[in-house]
Order: structure tokens, then sequence, then C-alpha cells
């Protein structure tokens, strides 16, 4: 019964999903009673609104669900299971554009429940399997976005730079991959010197998370995500309202960590690494400055314009590893910058792209999926915003636009220019619940990048 979805069962209630622009030809097929119990309790298939139809005997015979036009298919029934009675329900047959496994997966998608702190019963719903529903990729997909929300969610006290890279070595001995942990002023003596100048604050010293997995001779496929288990923003200080959410600046991290997950249990045709810089930006003695310059693992030189623009410093060391083994495709997500939520609001993550194919298989995969991003430009004569007098670089412009561009510039100067490369610029928060995507944590762009490295590598 694995996110309440269960094998055919005999007596489980016929459950209907409609929109308004359905409604009148499923009233016109409907029986005399199910059409006149709809016009005593008045539904319309308004999304949100529930009918539940009793049989001739007083029992529940059918629920009638409206769902919105402006909605996927896959999120027509997710969030039922918590507010239907208890018992088991059978879709009725699908319409002919609603792929059977994106239902399913929207349905055990909203499932989901953070437990660790406090009780919280489950839904008693429970769905049959829609026929042609693949289970595997369900489960696959569904344990993925669990995890990433699951990390992202917990917070700091519980989830440290080592207990970020404990949960990527619990996965990682899951699924029979090699997993390698850099960790303190190892990270100076193996040259990472800017995850080490970010987390060397803390009391919990940083480290970098490096997983291998699969044929040595297939396509390599490398996964990077922004690890900041707590960001203060260093010695440029965050006022109180910018910090209190920052327990989930790790959520580039958790959503890569989930993808390789899915991608290692699907046993897709790649040589997969991941790589996982985990840090926690605090304030002490030792913190690293405003105008220091610090040398990157590329030999490139930083001047710290902002220490709170830290992300960016510790994928930097990571990219440059990345790049060197010159994959098929690096992809990146990370919490990076404000400025991107401002372009593109919470709900919309940003990609930046050096590849027109990728980046055009990356947004269909996006549409299929209902798993939203909106490419954003690397404009090249935007670099000069981050020139430095006295380094190669600056980690931030002077000036307050294009924040979220300058910053894919500078990660791209750490990516060799014919290494296929994907930055995903996302918030990874749901500001409210919608039917699937419960407020809280949220593995933005997972299901998408998935689909489109299953569809090219699988």
């Amino acid at each position: 019964m694995a996110y309440s979805l269960i094998d055919d069962t005999d007596g489980a209630v016929p459950l209907t999903a409609l929109t308004k622009g359905q409604f009148a030809a499923w009233r016109d097929a409907a029986s005399a009673h199910e059409r006149a119990w709809a016009s005593a309790v008045g539904f319309t298939a308004e999304p949100g609104k529930t009918a539940l139809v009793p049989d001739r005997e007083g029992r529940l015979g059918r629920v009638v669900v409206g769902t919105s036009e402006d909605e996927a298919a896959m999120w027509a029934v997710a969030g039922l299971s918590e507010t239907l009675p208890e018992g088991s329900y059978r879709l009725d047959p699908l319409s002919t554009d609603s792929d059977p496994s994106r239902v399913a997966l929207g349905w055990a998608l909203g499932t989901y429940r953070f437990t660790r702190y406090h009780a919280k019963p489950a839904g008693k719903a429970q769905l049959v399997w829609p026929d042609g529903a693949d289970r595997s990729l369900v489960e696959r997909l569904a344990g993925a976005v669990f995890l990433a929300r699951d990390l992202a969610t917990t917070p700091a006290s519980d989830m440290g730079p080592e207990e970020l890279a404990a949960a990527a070595q619990r996965v990682a001995k899951a699924e029979g991959a090699v997993c390698r942990i850099v960790v303190g002023d190892a990270l100076l003596a193996e040259n990472y010197p800017t995850i080490h100048a970010v987390g060397r604050a803390s009391s919990r010293p940083p480290r970098l998370v490096d997983i291998t997995w699969g044929d040595e001779s297939a396509p390599k496929v490398t996964l990077v995500g922004k690890g900041v288990c707590f960001d203060t923003g260093g010695l440029d200080l965050k006022p109180a309202a910018s910090m209190l959410n920052m327990k989930k600046d790790m959520a580039g991290a958790a959503i890569m960590l989930g993808l390789g997950q899915a991608i290692m249990q699907a046993g897709l045709n790649v040589r997969l690494r991941i790589l996982l810089p985990c840090v926690e930006n605090a304030v002490s003695g030792n913190a690293m400055r405003p105008r220091d310059i610090v040398k990157t693992r590329k030999g490139v030189t930083v001047e710290i314009g902002n220490t709170d623009a830290e992300g960016r410093l510790i994928l930097c060391d990571a990219l440059s590893e990345a790049a060197d083994e010159k994959p098929a495709i690096v992809v990146d997500a990370a919490t990076l910058t404000g400025a991107a939520r401002v372009a593109l609001g919470p709900d919309l993550p940003a990609l930046f792209c050096n590849d027109e194919t990728v980046a055009a298989g990356l947004l269909a995969a996006a549409a299929a999926e209902d798993d939203p991003m909106w490419r954003m430009p690397l404009y090249k004569p935007y670099r000069r915003l981050i020139d430095s007098k006295i380094a190669d670089l600056n980690n931030v412009s002077e000036g307050p636009q294009a924040g979220a561009i300058t910053a894919a510039l500078y990660l791209n100067e750490f990516v060799d220019a014919t290494v296929p490369w994907a930055h995903l610029d996302v918030m990874a928060w749901n500001g409210r619940s919608r039917p699937g995507r419960p407020e809280g944590a949220e593995a933005q762009t997972l299901r998408a990048v998935y689909t489109y490295i299953a569809g090219r590598f699988g």
C-alpha cells in the first residue's frame, strides 16, 4: 500500500474528476439519481469542490470532484487521500490526454507528510492503481521527491553538513554506489578552497560529498547541488525575516540527491556522479570577510563582494571538478538568488543553459511533467558587472539589477564551454498548499530533469 495506492479490489468506489467544461457531458450521461444528487448539492464541477453521491442503499456510490482547466491532469485527484472518507476508490477511465502514471504520481505526492517531530495521521483513502500506470516509475519518483522534501524540511539543528552527508551516504549504500566525503581541512589539501572558505566559520566542518555509480564506459551525467545547511549571510548578516527559512538553503543538494537516487533505482545507462558541497555559512572569528580574496579550484581568484553570496562560491569548486571530466551533461540546482524569485516568482524556477538542445529538452520535459522552469539568458555583456579591480572576479555585482543572471554568469566561468551545462535557480518551497504540493519544502525541477535524462540516456 505504498503511497496509499493499492491493487484492484472489489467494492472500490468510482471516482470521477471533471472540469467545468466537462460537467455538462457528464451530467447528460449520468444516471437520473446522480444528476438529481449533483443538482441537490449544487455541484457544478467548481475546482476543489467534491460531491459524495450515495447509492440507493445509502452507501457511498460515487465521488465526483471538480478540477481546474488550468491545472495539469496529474493533479486532478492529488490531495484527496486526506479528504475523502476511509475506503478504496477507483478512477473512471481517464481521458485520452491523461497519463495514468502521472495521475497516480499526483495522488502519491499528495500523501506526503513530515512527521519527524510530531504525529500526523495519514489519510485513510486509498486509490486503486490506474490501468496502465508504471508502478515502479511512480514509486521511484515519489520516493525521490519525499527524500528531498524531508531533507529540506528538517531544521538545521538536525540537518547540518555532517547529517546531510550521512543522508547521501545512506542513499549511496542502498543503491550500490561509491561515496567519498572530503571533510574540513582536507578540502584545502584536495584543492576545494572556496568550499572551505565558506564553511570554516562554523563549528560543524564543511565537506564535499562525491558519489559515483554505473558503468564507467556509459555516458557521464554529473549532478551538483548547493548544500548550505543554514545561511546566516556570514558577516554580511541577513535580517531576521530573511534568515527565518534558511534551513532550506541546502534544497539544491536535496533535489540532486533525490534525483540521483531515482536515476540509480531506474538503472539508467549512465555513469552518474553526484557532487554536494555541504556547509554552514556561520559567523565567527575566522569567517571570510568582505573584500577578502579567495583562490578557487580552477585557479581563478575571487573578491568577496558579499559574504551572503556564498552559494556560488561552494558551487564553483564543485562545477570545476565536474567539468574536468567532460561529462555528457552537468546539471546543478541551487536556492541561489532572490533575484530569480523577483523575476519569476516562487513557483517558476529559472533555467540557465549553455546548450540549445539541452535547454529545449529540459523545457519540453518540464512542460510534460508539470514541473515548470523558465529559461533566462546567460547574457554575456553583463559579465563585466562581476569584474574586480584586484582579482579575476567578484562574487557579486555592485548594482541591484540582473542578480540571477550575474550569479549564473559567475558559475559559467567555471564550466568549460564544450561541456553542456544547465543551472537551475530554485525556490524549493511551496508558500501555500495545493493538491499534491503541500506547503513547505518542494523538489522543484526533480521530475523534469529525471524525465529528460531518462529519455536521453535510458
